[in-house]
């Protein structure tokens, strides 16, 4: 957000509210009056379950009496995509998705069932996620930083491995960078999502582990975890005495993941607008932005067409790091 943005008054943000509400509702009505649906390609209790949640309690009784929260699971969220780009373009039907859909997947998937520069329109990001990498109690206490992990690794390549949510996401990559840009062996152990490969990596059962930051943080008072590095260029509020990567000389290795909202292909431009004004209004509401704070995630808006870009310039950064990694699927 901009100063501008950030200085918006209360009554401002009402009008804000006020005009997107009216030019949604031509749309809604053409919908039979059908309650408006933000889906979600995830299972519910997830993170992007609970943001969509979050902004579904800030527009309730303002879009509408009731806005749904839809599961469209499977497929590793593209079935979410898929149902986005087949539902009406009139403003009733968004999509609330982690950026990967857009940007590493076209790279991962060799028949993926939709057009990731097309095939759904961004209206902004909510919030920004980093990644991180820790350790658990199977490497010894003496090593604190990413240059003592590699010193270990190269003398325990046997044990050396390290766990992510799933194949082909972004934490998967993130690690595989790692791995080469230090000559080691690290062998990726995908899991089906962050919660049982964090226990195993508690637990002893797996060295180390590449999760989205706030995965780690409710497990870091137990003393059985240890973050050694940030993905973000920046060190994270969340977590501020981990240093970045590119601190410890990693420089390549950057990844932070958007969560946005996305409309159907084809969605004319004022609804567009109008949704982007109910996202910025959301983010003023003190539970959503301490909701995304649970999650460790930072709040962020930006116009529908910066997105676009922010987007495509990601697609265009991953493409390599995916080809590097050899990794790709037929699913």
């Amino acid at each position: 957000m901009n100063d501008d943005d950030r200085m918006l008054t209360r009554r401002d943000a009402g009008l804000l509210l006020g005009a997107a509400l009216a030019g949604l509702a031509g749309p809604l009505r053409a919908q039979n009056a059908a309650m408006p649906r933000i889906l979600v390609g995830f299972p519910a209790g997830g993170s992007t379950d609970v943001i969509a949640r979050r902004l579904a309690e800030a527009w309730r009784g303002r879009l509408a009496e009731t806005v749904l929260v839809e599961q469209r699971v499977g497929a590793g969220g593209r079935l979410g995509v898929v149902a986005l780009r087949d539902a009406p373009a009139d403003g009733g039907t968004m999509l609330v998705s982690p950026s990967s859909m857009f940007t590493i997947y076209p790279h991962v998937y060799r028949k993926l069932a939709y057009k990731a520069d097309s095939d759904a329109i961004p209206v902004s990001p909510i919030c920004n996620a980093t990644s991180a990498f820790g350790i658990g109690p199977m490497v010894p206490a003496s090593v604190k930083t990413l240059a003592d992990f590699v010193a270990w690794a190269k003398a325990h390549p046997e044990q050396s491995a390290y766990a992510s949510p799933a194949a082909g996401a972004m934490p998967h990559f993130l690690g595989d960078q790692f791995k080469r840009a230090a000559g080691i062996t690290l062998t990726h152990v995908p899991y089906r999502g962050a919660a049982p490969g964090l226990q195993d990596l508690m637990g002893g059962q797996i060295a180390s582990g590449c999760f989205i930051l706030g995965d780690f943080l409710p497990h870091l008072a137990s003393g059985r975890l240890r973050l050694l590095g940030v993905t973000d260029r920046e060190r994270s509020r969340f977590a501020p005495e981990v240093p970045t990567f590119s601190e410890q000389g990693f420089k390549t290795i950057i990844g932070v993941e958007s969560y946005g909202v996305f409309l159907p292909p084809k969605t004319p431009a004022a609804v567009v607008d109008k949704v982007f004004d109910l996202v910025r209004v959301a983010l003023r509401e003190k539970a959503v932005v301490e909701g995304l704070a649970k999650l460790g995630f930072e709040p962020l808006a930006m116009a529908p067409a910066d997105y676009a870009r922010r987007l495509a310039a990601e697609r265009a950064q991953w493409g390599p790091v995916v080809q590097a990694s050899g990794f790709s699927s037929d699913e």
